[in-house]
């Protein structure tokens, strides 16, 4: 997991880099095909393709926690080779 500092420091701090916590993830690949699907289903809410309301359970939750850019990358994992679900 590589973490890159947000490129604008958020309203009220100077620069970014004086605040480690303004670090973000990138290069989330999707762990399973579910999750991956999961992310497809948030990220279509979250453009406006989909309402929000026909969402259920993990992806309700990603759309709440994760910004677009975090679901696209997610949401266009290549589903070859990976596991229907992940256990554990």
């Amino acid at each position: 997991m590589q973490l890159t500092p947000i490129e604008s420091a958020p309203p009220g701090m100077e620069s970014a880099e004086q605040h480690p916590q303004s670090f973000q993830e990138v290069n989330m690949p999707a762990k399973s095909k579910a999750q991956q699907m999961a992310a497809g289903a948030a990220l279509s809410a979250k453009r406006g393709e989909r309402k929000v309301g026909e969402l259920q359970g993990a992806s309700k939750s990603m759309y709440k926690s994760m910004s677009e850019k975090e679901l696209h990358t997610m949401a266009s994992t290549k589903q070859k080779g990976k596991p229907a679900h992940k256990h554990g």
